[in-house]
């Protein structure tokens, strides 16, 4: 239903474009600040349009060692894409294998595997920090993609929600894959992950968004700038020698990590929204 009260529209016209306002300026002023220089930054009034460098400072620190890093940010960006895709691409084939099974295989304890899966929810891995780093330090998994990715890739959502979609599978459909010759590796295969698509792409916008976003792991297990991501390397942009904060780096930088997920969310928008709202059955 929609209301076409000409006081009403203009209302919520009104509250819409100052929503919009508040929450793009920050990030209007994130990219008026990249395209000055330092100096300029520093005037004690900030500025609210674009600045002499254009382009450049993005450039630079795509190409150049950013600060104290040691590294470029397209260093930065690839190591945070490679963990992000890693740790999505996991989560939801684990996710995958681990529903399928609890749902349509009958074994022992099957019921008591989901709840201890599902109790681990109460665990987030600030809890169990410590001993998931010893446990990779004591692999030789520091300052690596595997050390970034693998502690993460277990998810008791998502193995939950993929479990609660398949129990909305009608059985007939596993009878017909029956008589048809179908095996079990040929039923996931072909008839459930193309159910599952929508909820596929849903998982992977959350997870990649998780995974881009992490912040505490990769500070703990890398000391290498060859492995570090563009979220920690942010914080450590904020120091400097001269105690000035290199802000049209800083912004430069936060700015080229919000690409991926904003490329992310755009392209599989329409599926993210069909996947939590449609089942597709």
């Amino acid at each position: 239903m929609r209301y076409r009260r000409r006081g009403l529209d203009i209302t919520s016209h009104t509250l819409l474009i100052l929503c919009v306002i508040v929450f793009f300026l920050p990030v209007w002023m994130a990219i008026v600040a990249a395209t000055h220089t330092q100096s300029s930054l520093y005037t004690g009034v900030a500025p609210f349009w674009f600045g002499s460098e254009g382009f450049g400072n993005f450039l630079a620190v795509l190409s150049d060692p950013v600060g104290r890093l040691g590294t470029d940010a397209t260093r930065l960006l690839v190591n945070s894409t490679i963990m992000a895709l890693g740790i999505a691409v996991g989560k939801i084939t684990i996710a995958i294998l681990a529903a399928y099974a609890i749902v349509f295989f009958r074994f022992p304890f099957r019921m008591l595997c989901f709840w201890a899966i599902f109790i681990t929810l109460m665990l987030p891995v600030e809890v169990r920090i410590m001993p998931t780093y010893k446990v990779v330090a004591g692999l030789g998994m520091l300052n690596s993609y595997t050390g970034l990715i693998l502690p993460l890739i277990a998810s008791a959502t998502a193995t939950f929600l993929f479990r609660q979609f398949y129990l909305t599978v009608p059985p007939e459909l596993l009878e017909a894959a029956r008589v048809d010759g179908a095996g079990p590796w040929r039923f996931l295969r072909d008839i459930l992950l193309p159910l599952s698509k929508t909820n596929i792409a849903a998982l992977f916008v959350i997870m990649f968004l998780y995974g881009w976003n992490q912040y505490l792991w990769p500070l703990l297990i890398t000391t290498e700038s060859d492995y570090m991501t563009v979220v920690i390397s942010l914080k450590r942009m904020l120091t400097s020698a001269d105690n000035l904060v290199p802000w049209h780096t800083v912004t430069a930088t936060a700015l080229l990590a919000m690409l991926p997920p904003v490329i992310v969310i755009v392209l599989m928008q329409r599926y993210f929204v069909k996947g939590l709202v449609d089942t597709e059955k």
